[in-house]
């Protein structure tokens, strides 16, 4: 029985509605130190081909040996996926030719991959949550990359990516929009940074998805599918599946019907191309690995793998919620990325979690999308914007005074409560400097008195003139009641 159809996600056509169902096939790079066969180094940006040993090059009688982080990181991602990790599992070749591939087989898993079944929970921003159901997760080697650009009649290798660990993460077709997939890989990309198995940096190649489209009328059967390879962004997968869903059904709406092929996006023109088709495919011919044993461990090594595992997103955002008395939408932007997670903790330990968290996301976040910093090199530790929110909760400052503070410890640094002494910051609270003030605002403003009294809630003009005379030091509070007790309003 078909499940039923959101009808928000719905494409209009010019013969009616469509539905789009998208499955995707996420290559994250491993993180490790070596490669998955060899030890070689895997880190980025080093010359073209000194990362490279025998091995990777397939010099004859190299022999592959399996890198047991990669393993390792492999089983934190099915256990952050909710997923079966299978205790045994199988290395197969992947027959095929391609310059950048010198063994002429590529070393992957097919019909017995190291993790089965999982899920990813995604929370929507218009407030749904999907789960996206995992089918399988496999480990396989990179290839290299062919460069064309250089020599007008020549092509160059690098094989400083060949041989790179590599996961294959890929997901049931549950996804009914570019909405959707582009919040399906943003979240996975942040169960991974959280685990530490792949830094998901797109611009580097560490994470990129191949994208299967295809369209249907609803409650129909599925339609026909492409795959987009490779691509790079979550702003061009959205992209991606946009056009492809709108190629798609202007085709099936002229009369034609759909050819199954690999396509890629082309993203200076916003659209994509046919790579090659169906009969085109390669017969992989896959088999069993002859120089790799079965990959086997036993429960007790997954056991010691989840122990150890780090609090995952998910877990983070529903304790941030009770424990801090967050929002649902504060608690998302706040567990995005593990390191502004830890920094708002850090702010918020032992102070109230609203206030800590309105600053790190108003104040803080802002201030450093808008400067190009990252919480890593903010200019503001979590120990000084700890400080400016306890000076507010003594009410030694006012929250006005507050973000000149703010301003001033991230353009010059210092400790914020000892700036405050040093530049005479301190809200006033002494009443009689307060009834001061008040006595001159209320003298001079004879008409806004009457009309006060008659309508108490333009006090707050009051309190603004207050507050512009004494420089924003006055307690707001004290204003308040000084000025309510001077003009007779409850």
């Amino acid at each position: 029985m078909n499940a039923p159809v959101a009808t928000h996600n719905l494409i209009k056509g010019a013969t009616g509605d469509w539905e789009i169902v998208i499955g995707m096939e996420i290559h994250a790079q491993v993180s490790s130190q070596s490669k998955l066969f060899s030890g070689a180094s895997t880190a980025f940006g080093g010359a073209p081909n000194d990362h490279v040993s025998l091995v990777d090059a397939a010099f004859p009688g190299m022999l592959p040996v399996i890198n047991t982080e990669c393993v390792a990181q492999a089983v934190r991602t099915g256990l952050g996926l909710k997923a079966q990790v299978n205790l045994k599992s199988v290395f197969d070749r992947k027959n095929y030719f391609y310059p950048d591939l010198p063994q002429g087989y590529q070393i992957s898993q097919f019909k017995h991959p190291i993790v089965g079944e999982g899920e990813v929970i995604v929370d929507l921003s218009d407030g749904r949550r999907i789960v996206v159901g995992i089918e399988r997760l496999h480990l396989e080697q990179d290839a290299g990359k062919s460069i064309h650009d250089l020599a007008p009649a020549s092509s160059y290798v690098d094989l400083n990516r060949s041989g790179v660990a590599l996961m294959e993460i890929v997901s049931r077709p549950d996804l009914r929009s570019s909405e959707e997939a582009k919040a399906y890989v943003t979240k996975l990309r942040t169960i991974l940074r959280y685990l530490g198995t792949c830094d998901g940096d797109m611009d580097k190649g560490n994470l990129r998805a191949d994208v299967n489209v295809s369209v249907r009328r609803p409650g129909e059967g599925l339609g026909t599918r492409c795959e987009i390879k490779n691509v790079n962004s979550i702003r061009f997968i959205g992209q991606a599946i946009e056009y492809e869903a709108r190629r798609q059904i202007g085709i099936i709406e002229d009369g034609g019907s759909i050819d199954q092929e690999t396509r890629l996006f082309d993203a200076v023109k916003g659209e994509t191309r046919s790579m090659r088709s169906k009969e085109e495919a390669h017969d992989y011919r896959y088999f069993p690995d002859p120089d790799l044993l079965p990959l086997t461990f036993d429960q007790a090594y997954v056991d010691g793998l989840a122990a150890a595992l780090p609090e995952l997103p998910d877990a983070k955002k529903e304790r941030f919620i009770a424990q801090y008395s967050l929002s649902a939408y504060d608690a998302d932007v706040l567990v995005a990325e593990r390191d502004t997670a830890d920094f708002f903790e850090e702010v918020a330990r032992g102070r109230d979690g609203k206030a800590a968290a309105n600053w790190v996301i108003n104040e803080l976040f802002g201030r450093l999308n808008k400067e190009g910093h990252t919480v890593a090199t903010s200019p503001v530790s979590a120990a000084q914007l700890g400080g400016i929110i306890d000076l507010i909760g003594e009410q030694v400052i006012s929250g006005k005074i507050a973000k000149d503070l703010f301003e001033i410890v991230w353009s010059e640094g210092g400790d914020p409560r000892a700036l405050v002494e040093e530049r005479g910051l301190k809200q006033v609270t002494d009443t009689g400097a307060i009834e001061a003030a008040v006595d001159a605002i209320i003298a001079g403003n004879p008409d806004k008195v009457e009309q006060a009294k008659a309508k108490p809630t333009l006090l707050g003009w009051f309190v603004g003139q207050v507050m512009k005379t004494t420089g924003g030091k006055a307690n707001p509070q004290a204003v308040n009641d000084v000025l309510k007790a001077k003009l007779g309003i409850e």
